[in-house]
């Protein structure tokens, strides 16, 4: 059985801003900093045998930080990327709550699609093995959605540098 530590990025400059990401690249601020490093902190101990992120940069940063501890590289992979939000993406997320989805934001079929390809992949490279998993806020709830079969409006948001563990 492969552990896996799904854990999401650490506070970003747009996080705090109320900035959609999308699939920018991001960075931490100084307090994504710090809960990377006191996630770095209770994460030493564990046995980890690899580290995987998102391929944009708020979480291979946050990745980074939590795997300096086991000595480890991160691998990359764009399955874990956030969902691309089209022309929502760089736009205030309050401004968003009444306009009408456009054709640019990507599926929700898509974006499980790619949920359960990231399950599969890591169950198959990492067999047997423990894997931390730096990911993003709604990617890591359709990855929920997909290992506990249930849609994603009834699973908790997960809040910055939260881990959350799935028995694979």
């Amino acid at each position: 059985m492969t552990t896996l530590y799904l854990v999401r990025h650490g506070e970003t400059v747009d996080n705090k801003a109320r900035i959609m990401q999308g699939q920018t690249p991001g960075e931490l601020n100084e307090v994504g900093i710090e809960q990377a490093n006191d996630l770095s902190r209770r994460m030493a101990s564990e046995p980890i045998d690899a580290f995987v992120s998102s391929d944009l940069y708020r979480s291979i940063q946050t990745c980074e930080i939590i795997a300096r501890p086991h000595d480890l590289q991160v691998t990359t992979t764009p399955l874990l990327r956030e969902r691309d939000w089209g022309s929502f993406t760089g736009r205030f997320i309050p401004d968003l709550k009444d306009e009408k989805w456009t054709d640019d934001i990507e599926s929700l079929e898509k974006m499980l699609s790619r949920a359960r390809n990231f399950l599969t992949w890591i169950k198959i490279t990492y067999p047997n093995q423990t894997v931390l998993a730096v990911g993003h806020g709604i990617i890591n709830k359709a990855i929920q959605s997909v290992y506990f079969n249930k849609p994603m409006n009834e699973l908790h948001p997960m809040s910055n540098a939260e881990v959350r563990i799935l028995m694979l």
